[in-house]
């Protein structure tokens, strides 16, 4: 009995401590970033705010936004381009009568939130994305303003 006992406490140390050690290198291969809006509807970028978050020299960063009246994508940032964007997503959405029992008025922005989509998925290298000339990774609020949690993690 008390050889079993020992081979069980050794087990469970052992695991214990591989744990520890994969939550250790798990904290740094993700976090969770904050960003403030400001505005109802609004684009942000957040390029750099992500890109500082990075701790691996090489690899792809997910973000994954914790919310469903907000989105993540790419885009030209040229100056007018977020309002256009915003002016485009309003015109897509239909006018109907919507049966959300919570709030009714911001169902189009939960449409808006999946048709975009909370996630996007980057390469990088020497901490840097790898992104297209004009590329910018940006959130789109879409029912602020708020304060809007991203969860970040890295794959190399």
């Amino acid at each position: 009995m008390n050889s079993a006992m020992n081979d069980l406490m050794a087990d469970f140390i052992h695991e214990a401590t591989r744990y520890a050690q994969t939550s250790s290198q798990e904290r740094e291969l993700m976090q969770r970033l904050s960003i403030r809006t400001h505005k109802k509807r609004e684009v942000l970028d957040i390029t750099e705010k992500a890109q500082k978050a990075l701790t691996v020299e090489t690899g792809i960063c997910h973000l994954f936004v914790l919310h469903t009246t907000a989105a993540l994508t790419t885009a030209d940032l040229d100056p007018g381009t977020d309002l256009d964007m915003l002016d485009a997503f309003e015109a897509m959405m239909p006018r109907l009568r919507y049966r959300h029992p919570h709030d009714p008025e911001h169902v189009p922005d939960h449409i808006l939130s999946s048709m975009i989509g909370t996630s996007v998925s980057i390469p990088f290298e020497h901490r840097r994305f790898v992104l297209g000339t004009w590329q910018r990774v940006i959130l789109v609020e879409l029912d602020g303003p708020r304060d809007r949690e991203l969860v970040l993690s890295i794959a190399n």
